[in-house]
């Protein structure tokens, strides 16, 4: 495999689970946040969301080193750091947020949804940054 052939590889690989996640993260806008299973679903999405952009972050940022791109490296390699601090967070968030609500207390729905809209929020932003750096990821002539 070419360096070329490994870059572009792991760009997809980078960009399959923020286009999965871009595309099935709004299906939760449809449903309420207060049903303890969709809420547990919601959880487990964005806990695998997290994990396989951890994973695939790392093998670009490998990729990116190995051919000789170490500014891209390192931008990608902020994308996997990004997704171990907010999996930790958003995950803990979510999880106070849940049993707030089991506990009764009102307003923890909305703070569920705010979430869930920061989460995607987050999300399109890298997929935007992401895609847009692509032409610089590029061999040069």
């Amino acid at each position: 495999m070419t360096p070329d052939q490994a870059v572009l590889f792991s760009t997809i690989i980078l960009l399959v689970p923020m286009g999965y996640f871009l595309l099935a993260a709004p299906a939760f806008l449809l449903v309420k946040l207060d049903v303890p299973p969709v809420t547990r679903l919601l959880r487990g999405m964005f806990n695998a969301y997290f994990l396989v952009l951890t994973v695939s972050g790392v093998i670009g940022t490998l990729a990116f080193a190995a051919a000789g791109r170490p500014a891209v490296a390192l931008g990608i390699a902020l994308i996997a750091g990004f997704a171990v601090l907010a999996r930790r967070w958003f995950l803990r968030r979510l999880d106070a947020e849940a049993d707030a609500r089991d506990s009764g207390d009102p307003t923890a729905v909305r703070r569920l949804r705010r979430l869930h809209w920061g989460g995607m929020l987050c999300n399109a932003v890298q997929v935007f940054a992401l895609v847009a750096s692509i032409p610089y990821m590029a061999p040069l002539p």
